[in-house]
């Protein structure tokens, strides 16, 4: 609720407009992620005093754990939102050692008697986490958070739901996700919440393990994002299952797998078996970090650890290894143009661990795709990177045409 009924407040050529949830720049609109607009309209409302990280967490994020690269991302956001930045800081000021402080000339103006009434505040989310069975017996765990149009995040190579919703790496992705959508991801069979036991672990048995999951929640329509490998499978399923999936998300994915792209990759994919199996299950991190590298050569030291732990209680040394095999000898580039499904793919340009390359054969063999090059050279998107803002703000506009 604002206090005191107060929908508008604005300041200098802006309007930020708490009913419609809504900033404007003069008559033009600024996309904002919600997060970055409550942490904005916050600010605004708290401008008599200097707001520290705790209030912060408390009136925009509810009490949740939030680690300091998402505080800091959202911040950054919020300044560029309004034109500021941290070296003028025009209206968002930072207090050393305090926090921040809304330091702009506010006109309040008060809602009239037709006005929408406001939002309540958004309650924190809370994933919940169920399990189903798969054809041949195996449990698969799946989380269901947030609401809106349903958005089903296909498995990719190495995921934990728990550990995921409080990573640095995947957490402000889920957070951002389900705060516009129902977000629906689970763990692939071997690893995560998942059973660790199962005979067959083939690209078959991760498309049916997606169908089962989609029947589970009872999903009639839904638009399906794939990360990595798990582009292939979203491929693979929406050819299955044209009628259900509206839409295709593509993000750092492959069609053909290490094996299919020449003997160098070959190589190298012989090469990570046998450092998986000699150390990954070890406490010294050391052959992790090998991994590590390739995924996130941008993240920072807080990532890294996170990062490195999650290869050690994900899957076991055996595990990884064999779902990494079943996606090294995959190869459905033949099937991209049946693809009817309106398709986005984006791809970093300097991708450390898939060639920017295979990025552009999946939108290239999919009839009317959208591409998008992002700078970056991180695999899994960081919120810390530039291309952050607008891998969002690419889904969000796809999404909603």
């Amino acid at each position: 609720m604002t206090a005191g009924g107060i929908m508008q407040f604005q300041f200098e050529n802006h309007t930020l407009d708490a009913s419609r949830r809504e900033l404007r720049r003069g008559a033009e609109l600024v996309p904002v992620e919600p997060q970055v607009f409550d942490l904005l309209l916050y600010l605004v409302q708290n401008r008599d005093r200097v707001v520290t990280k705790d209030d912060l967490i408390a009136g925009v994020w509810g009490g949740r754990i939030v680690s300091d690269s998402t505080l800091t991302s959202r911040i950054n956001a919020a300044r560029k939102a309004v034109g500021d930045n941290g070296d003028d800081q025009r209206l968002i000021r930072t207090v050393v050692r305090r926090g921040l402080r809304f330091i702009g000339s506010v006109n309040e103006d008060v809602a009239s008697a037709s006005a929408a009434p406001p939002r309540p505040p958004a309650a924190p989310l809370q994933h919940r986490i169920h399990f189903c069975t798969a054809s041949d017996g195996v449990r698969i765990a799946y989380a269901d958070v947030g609401r809106g149009p349903p958005l089903v995040k296909t498995a990719n190579w190495l995921s934990h739901l728990e550990y995921d919703w409080q990573s640095p790496i995947w957490s402000h992705l889920l957070h951002a996700l389900a705060a516009d959508y129902r977000l629906i991801r689970y763990d692939e069979r071997g690893n995560g919440l998942s059973d660790w036991e199962a005979e067959d672990m083939s690209f078959e048995a991760f498309v049916r393990d997606l169908e089962s999951v989609v029947d589970a929640v009872g999903l009639d329509k839904f638009a399906l994002l794939g990360v990595s490998a798990g582009c292939a499978v979203s491929v693979a399923y929406a050819l299955r299952h044209p009628e259900r999936v509206t839409h295709l998300v593509l993000y750092g994915g492959f069609v053909r797998g290490l094996r299919k792209r020449g003997q160098a990759q070959l190589e190298q994919s012989e090469a990570l078996r046998t450092l998986i199996l000699q150390g990954w299950g070890q406490e010294n991190p050391a052959f992790r970090q090998i991994f590590t590298s390739m995924f996130i050569p941008g993240g920072t030291v807080e990532q890294t650890q996170w990062f490195n732990d999650l290869q050690r209680i994900t899957a076991s040394p055996q595990n990884a290894v064999r779902l990494m095999r079943a996606m090294e000898d995959l190869d459905i580039e033949h099937l991209l143009p049946q693809v009817r499904t309106p398709t986005l793919v984006m791809h970093c340009r300097g991708d450390a661990r898939v060639p920017f390359e295979e990025g552009r054969r999946i939108a290239t063999g999919i009839k009317g795709a959208r591409f998008v090059a992002l700078e970056g050279r991180n695999h899994l998107i960081l919120e810390t990177e530039p291309a952050w803002d607008r891998f969002l703000d690419e889904i969000d506009s796809f999404l909603a045409a």
